[in-house]
């Protein structure tokens, strides 16, 4: 069974409000709105667990491959990973998302945790030596942390859910009840998620979701907007 503190410290790195910089980005969620894609809670559900789907065979596959990096002390498959979930990101705000909030995350957690793969990891990213992308870097500090790869995969499926219902709440006219329903629902997929990335490769990443690509790019030119993405 999982002790208390573990449980707590899980709670704390899985928080939707862990000061990591996902409150400025939706996750394309502002043009879907925008573009009138998203406008009612059922679009809204199916655009976000989309987005989960899609996240579970990309930045999924590549957390738990740098997970087992890590706990085999392994800087290369690390690496390999890390690059790999950058290489994916097929438009400019994604990669600044990714990077940005991956970078956060390891300056937290070495002064939170004091975890030296993470402080190294770190120490990389600002030589140039690996881009530090957010669903590595959650796997580094989970790894520290003592706790599990499923613990992992399950905190970054959860972290987009609620990144982009959170969102909503700002974009669009919605009941937070609606939003709660819906990444109640989302959550009860992630297992089934899990089971699906566990045995796969780096190779097997893999998406097809060209109109979040493409309104992801659009927000880019947006003259007017919220968030970041």
């Amino acid at each position: 069974m999982t002790s208390i503190p573990a449980l707590m410290r899980l709670l704390q790195f899985g928080d939707s409000m862990l000061p990591v910089g996902a409150f400025s980005f939706s996750n394309g969620l502002e043009s879907a709105v925008q573009r009138g894609f998203v406008h009612d809670p059922d679009s809204l559900e199916r655009f976000v667990r989309t987005a989960t789907r899609q996240s579970a065979t990309t930045d999924g596959i590549a957390l738990l491959e740098a997970f087992r990096g890590a706990q085999e002390n392994d800087p290369a498959r690390i690496a390999q990973a890390d690059h790999a979930v950058f290489n994916r990101k097929l438009n400019e705000e994604m990669r600044t998302m990714t990077v940005r909030m991956g970078r956060k995350l390891a300056e937290m957690a070495v002064k939170v945790l004091n975890a030296s793969a993470v402080g190294d990891w770190l120490n990389a990213i600002k030589r140039g030596e690996t881009p530090g992308t957010y669903p590595v870097g959650q796997a580094l500090v989970f790894s520290a942390l003592g706790l599990n790869e499923r613990d992992a995969f399950a905190v970054h499926q959860y972290g987009l859910a609620s990144m982009m219902l959170g969102a909503s709440l700002r974009l669009m006219k919605l009941d937070y009840l609606d939003a709660q329903a819906i990444l109640y629902r989302i959550n009860g997929e992630a297992e089934a998620a899990y089971e699906r990335a566990t045995n796969r490769s780096l190779d097997d990443m893999a998406s097809f979701s060209p109109l979040i690509d493409v309104l992801a790019a659009a927000h880019v030119r947006a003259t007017i907007r919220l968030f970041m993405n």
